[in-house]
């Protein structure tokens, strides 16, 4: 397989830093763009520790200048991958839900990707060759109470994602979306923490009977899982593989 040049959103921890390890430990590069810049070169000396080859950027996905200018402000590397992976999440009844926190999370995880898309399908276009991977959520083909928006995010990237692969057709582009269930996360244990606030339980209950109790395999999803199915859609094997949500959940949606 081809060596890439994977972008990985918000990719300085979790997820996104677990898939650049994967990746990269399969010869690609892996550019690290995170808005917090030395955390995004703590993650880099991660990865070259590894032996892997990796960069970082300074990006605040909701800017959408510098998303505009990101092609500029890599140059001369280009991004044949790019996996859009920042998000946050905010639990709340809607009714207490502040509007700017409703905004942001539709910015991070919809508005963001699109145009990080639009940004750089030019040159996968031109190369004809790209993988636009969406890390989507189990929420993105179901709902849970008190997460209007980030699930009105996540449920938009399929659409987004299905849109996208019917323009591009023409070339050998993809558009995918992962779906996967938990995953044991710095952002999932906060919102272990919030959901035990709001339904007023433990955190431990909030594991046993909320999020892992539609799940018929009661696991969290692993991160290589994860970066396992990214890395096969990068192959020329997975070039029909376009606008699909590939749902990792344990059975979850089974039901």
């Amino acid at each position: 397989m081809s060596k890439r040049n994977i972008l990985i959103t918000g990719g300085a921890s979790g997820i996104g830093l677990g898939i650049g390890q994967y990746l990269g430990n399969l010869g690609h590069h892996i550019i690290i763009a995170d808005i917090n810049l030395a955390a995004a070169t703590n993650a880099v000396t991660q990865l070259h520790n590894q032996g892997i080859g990796a960069s970082a950027i300074e990006l605040d996905v909701t800017n959408l200048k510098d998303v505009a200018e990101l092609p500029n402000n890599l140059h001369p590397l280009t991004v044949d991958v790019l996996i859009n992976n920042a998000g946050v999440q905010y639990v709340s009844k809607l009714e207490d839900f502040p509007p700017e926190k409703w905004q942001l999370l539709i910015n991070i995880m919809l508005v963001a990707p699109a145009m990080l898309s639009q940004a750089l399908l030019p040159n996968m276009r031109n190369q004809n060759y790209g993988r636009i991977i969406n890390i989507g959520s189990v929420h993105s083909v179901v709902a849970s109470p008190f997460k209007s928006a980030y699930v009105a995010a996540k449920h938009g990237l399929l659409g987004f994602a299905k849109t996208l692969a019917l323009e591009t057709g023409d070339c050998d582009v993809t558009v995918n979306t992962l779906c996967p269930a938990y995953v044991k996360t710095p952002l999932v244990e906060n919102q272990i923490a919030a959901q035990a606030i709001e339904n007023g339980i433990s955190e431990q209950e909030v594991i046993d009977k909320i999020m892992l109790a539609p799940m018929p395999k009661k696991a969290f999803i692993g991160i290589d899982e994860l970066a396992a199915t990214a890395a096969f859609l990068l192959t020329n094997e997975a070039k029909n593989i376009t606008a699909q949500a590939l749902v990792i959940d344990g059975g979850w949606t089974a039901r």
